[in-house]
């Protein structure tokens, strides 16, 4: 006799008796994310409660999280009873109590679920058995054709939902779910849902626009108050001179039929590249290298290398919205030009010479010189020992030059040399340990620091030259810079230029005492004749 329950509600429904109608509204709702929950307060048995749900385009409520048990601990608070889950033991299926869910399955066809909460012990279960959830949350499974007081509905909105109005609540605002449920505290409302605020004269709905994400609308054309959601305007909302509300599009933009909405000639224009507006319409144009093909809407690659002959010096290679240049075998590209790969130092940038290296070119430079680290097409004179040959005019041998650091000097065979300088001789340390170097030289300060120049060690930071002792303890000096010569500079310090100071003293002595010797002979010779005369001049007195 188990198939009478089966046939009741036909034979009520054949007798004429009407089944219970479905409860005119939700009792109350929760809307997290994408989803929202209902409970309807009101006896029902399994069939019927899912009748209703699926009549307002959901199905009865999956519990897989213990956010969803949350929004039921709300639903169901301040009430004592139990509600439909939509959980369900298919129809001779046993128990299984090792399973979370314990062989019942979701309305929706799965059983997966991160949450359970059983709290009778698992008999010798059959089905056909449904599950409910009490007022103390707990599961329980029970006939599916047995009343519960209640059921829980979800319905799920992928599309997402519109956030409240964001007004104060003495506007009056009333908002009304698709699936019956007036709230106005909900945090999220599905599309469908209706507001009403009396106050503003205003009727939205919840509705997706066009390719825009869900927003409050209204099925009239035209603005509404401004200080509800800007009028509806994708501009501007103003006012006109009768204090009716009206949309205004930025440049380059135009009201559609909404009069709400704002768009552009290029809207519904798919150009392949961009378009451009002009006037009511648009314009759809190409990248350069680019053409607009017959359509007027995509765009082709212009072949470069047949539109403009000449391009290349041998072979030109089409791309796309470019070209690039290619040389026959056995020829290397060099500076936009197809050269033997043994003469691609044709015409070659270097300053001194110019190697060919694997089919490219490499600057090199002449005996003395370097490649310039910031310029490699470009030389400098460079020398790493004590003496290096002087770089001198071939014509002339006059003008001759040397690295920084360095000195011209000549040679006792006539050979014009570079002489490193020696700073350490003509006291640039002062007081400090000097050390002479390559092209220059370092102080060392008593600590193992060196001194910068015209520093000094240990100088306290309140000195009044205001050098702090970390400013006096840097690097060693900057190669010093010089300057071409004709001659060797002097240097009191070189032992040919002492000589030749000897010998300069030796002969201003020399002289001196020859000027010296005239003046006391001359005035010796004057003497002796005004002793003679005073002699004779003595003797004739006498006589």
């Amino acid at each position: 006799m188990m198939w009478l329950p089966r046939l009741l509600p036909l034979a009520l429904a054949v007798a004429g008796l009407a089944a219970p109608s479905p409860p005119a509204a939700p009792s109350g709702a929760q809307c997290l994310g994408s989803a929202c929950f209902a409970l309807f307060w009101a006896a029902r048995s399994f069939p019927e409660g899912a009748s209703v749900c699926q009549g307002a385009g959901g199905h009865l409520m999956t519990v897989r999280s213990t956010v969803a048990a949350e929004a039921i601990a709300l639903l169901l608070r301040g009430r004592s009873g139990s509600a439909w889950l939509g959980l369900r033991l298919p129809d001779g299926a046993r128990a299984e109590p090792a399973k979370k869910l314990r062989g019942f399955g979701w309305v929706v066809g799965d059983e997966h679920t991160d949450y359970s909460n059983w709290t009778d012990a698992a008999g010798r279960v059959v089905g056909p058995r449904c599950a409910v959830v009490t007022h103390r949350l707990s599961w329980e499974d029970r006939a599916c054709d047995a009343p519960a007081d209640g059921f829980l509905c979800e319905y799920s909105y992928p599309g997402g939902t519109c956030a409240p109005l964001a007004l104060p609540p003495a506007l009056g605002v009333s908002y009304l779910t698709p699936f019956g449920v007036r709230d106005n505290d909900l945090v999220a409302f599905p599309p469908g849902t209706t507001v009403e605020v009396p106050s503003l004269g205003a009727s939205l709905e919840c509705a997706a626009h066009g390719n825009a994400s869900l927003r409050w609308g209204s099925a009239l054309p035209g603005a509404w108050h401004c200080s509800l959601e800007k009028g509806g305007c994708d501009g501007q909302c103003r006012w006109d001179d009768q204090g009716r509300p009206f949309c205004t599009c930025p440049d380059g933009k135009t009201l559609a039929g909404d009069l709400r909405s704002c768009t552009s000639p290029c809207d519904n224009l798919p150009c392949q590249h961009l378009c451009v507006p002009q006037g009511s319409h648009g314009v759809c144009m190409c990248w350069e290298g680019y053409e607009l093909a017959p359509d007027g809407r995509s765009c082709k690659d212009i072949d470069d290398c047949q539109v403009t002959p000449g391009l290349c010096p041998q072979e030109c290679i089409n791309t796309q919205g470019s070209y690039e240049c290619q040389c026959f075998p056995d020829y290397e590209l060099v500076m936009d030009k197809c050269l033997l790969k043994e003469l691609v130092c044709y015409n070659h940038p270097c300053d001194h010479d110019c190697v060919a290296v694997n089919g490219k070119y490499h600057c090199t430079c002449f005996q003395g010189f370097i490649p310039d680290p910031q310029n490699p097409h470009k030389c400098i004179m460079f020398c790493n020992q004590t003496e290096c040959p002087a770089q001198c005019d071939p014509h002339t041998y006059e003008s001759c030059f040397c690295p920084p650091g360095y000195v011209v000097e000549e040679k006792k065979d006539g050979m014009r040399v570079c002489s490193d300088i020696n700073e350490c001789e003509s006291g640039e340390c002062g007081d400090f340990e000097c050390e002479n170097l390559l092209g220059s030289h370092k102080c060392t300060c008593p600590d193992g620091s060196t001194v910068q120049e015209l520093k000094f060690c240990g100088v306290p930071e309140d000195d009044a030259s205001g050098e702090t002792e970390s400013e006096s303890r840097t690097s060693e000096y900057d190669p010093k810079i010089s300057l071409p010569t004709l001659v060797p500079p002097k240097d009191d310090s070189s032992p040919r230029m002492l000589v030749a100071t000897i010998v300069s003293t030796a002969l201003v002595v020399v002289l001196l005492a020859a000027i010296l010797c005239y003046l006391v002979k001359k005035h010796c010779t004057k003497q002796t004749m005004l002793d003679y005369k005073c002699r004779q001049s003595e003797t004739g007195v006498a006589l």
